[in-house]
């Protein structure tokens, strides 16, 4: 078996997504941003969604993507281009990295300007949490942490093994809402909470008890900034 069917064979997944064609470069910049915000990926065009190859003409889908990397995304996104031969047909491999220049953003129905992620083969919008997260990943300078009763009760709120809505953290943390996403932002690049969805909004949990000992214990400064240790979003 060809090493494109094998990419096939193993179906839509995490960094993988099939389209039989590119009709709209602005949806399809949605995609792109959600790999370069995420783990990177490929997508095969000229496959369908079941793994049949149908083929496409390369020339014009390299177009349409190249609209929607440049065009559609903010910051434009980098990609690399494969052509792949399956007997008379052609499949176009777009491959995407995890970007340095993350969070990207594209338009959404209502013209606003949006960050997306991908988790397993689906697309959603990113939190504006998720998105200072990104932020973070990408510099140094980050807001001061500060630890005072209010945190301590939000702390121990996780530690009973609760899953808290943003407004419930707010709430135990009596911090307002940009407050509050810079708190969890740096709480999850320091992989102390994990987030996920639910249908009533993104949650936000304990994922390492020994990290928020470590936090209470010595402090925010032994928190050493490295953007190649920070867990990519797992929801």
């Amino acid at each position: 078996m060809s090493f494109i069917l094998k990419l096939i064979e193993e179906g839509e997944h995490l960094t993988q997504d099939f389209k039989l064609r590119v009709d709209d470069s602005g949806k399809i910049a949605k995609t792109i941003a959600a790999f370069a915000n995420t783990s990177g990926g490929r997508l095969l065009i000229g496959v369908k969604d079941n793994g049949v190859v149908a083929g496409c003409n390369t020339e014009e889908e390299f177009h349409m993507v190249e609209a929607a990397a440049q065009m559609y995304c903010r910051p434009a996104v980098s990609f690399e281009v494969q052509v792949w031969r399956v007997e008379f047909k052609k499949v176009l491999e777009i491959k995407i990295e995890r970007s340095n220049g993350r969070p990207h953003f594209v338009k959404d129905e209502q013209g606003e300007w949006q960050a997306y992620l991908r988790k397993e083969d689906r697309i959603h919008k990113a939190s504006p949490v998720m998105v200072k997260v990104w932020q973070y990943q990408m510099r140094h300078d980050r807001t001061e942490f500060r630890y005072d009763i209010n945190v301590g009760k939000l702390f121990s709120a996780l530690r009973d093994s609760r899953e808290l809505r943003f407004v419930q953290v707010a709430r135990l943390a009596r911090l307002g809402f940009e407050e509050t996403e810079d708190l969890l932002s740096l709480l999850i690049v320091w992989s102390i909470v994990k987030t996920k969805p639910s249908k009533k909004g993104f949650l936000y949990e304990l994922a390492d008890s020994k990290a928020m000992d470590k936090l209470e214990s010595e402090g925010s400064q032994v928190f050493k900034y490295n953007q190649h240790n920070i867990p990519n979003f797992e929801a």
